[in-house]
């Protein structure tokens, strides 16, 4: 159960590494489900699928950060950063401790459910005098083969159970550059402001399933529409690079 833990507890340090909270965070304790369960109703939730499959929970005191980390415009409203999206860096980083997988879309959901687990570890996040949050993580032991070759169970096998989720939707996005701007950077943007990317004209776009890079491509135009053409599929250390 030490190796568990040791993953467990290394999921939520890299969560606050990454968490925009004002006050930095620490990871202080494993604590009972109990503790944080009044503020259960209001999590930010989302599955990682790999190897393991873990389910994560992020439970927050007080959410006012994520509106000033979203500029003032976080909420659920069209046209306005979605907590979610504030949170999805965090919850990403707190994920590649367990390996090559995917993340699942987060939302806003209640996470009684896994509180009440007993596989499931809750880590206390303190300000340093107070709790300000809770991290929860089950982690899943997959004998499906995600994310392992087909030795000792057959190629057929593994290619019949992955056939079962065929027709579940993802995300495939194209990225054709990054910038870093501060929130006073953002709210002045308007029409014919140029914002120079991270990577020269010509160069590959990164082309990215649910978040995780998976291929290089160009792009291009196909009837009137935007397109890719893929040019080459990283295999899985360099998509986590």
């Amino acid at each position: 159960m030490s190796i568990t833990l040791t993953k467990h507890e290394s999921s939520a340090e890299r969560l606050v590494e990454e968490l925009p909270s004002p006050v930095a965070l620490k990871v202080v304790a494993l604590v009972p489900s109990r503790a944080a369960a009044p503020y259960a109703r209001q999590a930010v939730t989302a599955t990682f699928v790999g190897s393991v499959t873990a389910d994560l929970a992020l439970l927050l005191i007080d959410r006012t950060f994520l509106d000033e980390a979203a500029g003032g415009m976080a909420g659920p409203q069209p046209g306005v950063v979605a907590v979610t999206d504030v949170l999805r860096p965090a919850m990403e980083a707190a994920s590649s401790v367990f390996g090559a997988g995917v993340l699942s879309d987060l939302r806003e959901s209640d996470a009684s459910g896994l509180l009440t687990d007993p596989d499931t570890a809750v880590f206390e996040l303190s300000d340093g005098n107070h709790a300000a949050a809770w991290f929860a993580v089950r982690l899943r032991e997959n004998t499906n083969g995600f994310g392992r070759g087909a030795e000792g169970t057959g190629g057929g096998a593994v290619a019949g159970r992955l056939g079962r989720i065929n027709n579940i939707e993802m995300a495939l996005t194209v990225e054709i550059g990054r910038t870093r701007m501060s929130v006073r950077d953002v709210l002045s943007l308007e029409p014919g402001k140029v914002i120079e990317l991270d990577r020269s004209a010509g160069a590959p776009a990164d082309v990215l399933l649910n978040g995780r890079l998976i291929a290089h491509g160009e792009v291009v135009v196909l009837d009137q529409d935007y397109a890719v053409r893929i040019t080459r599929i990283l295999d899985v250390a360099e998509g986590l690079s």
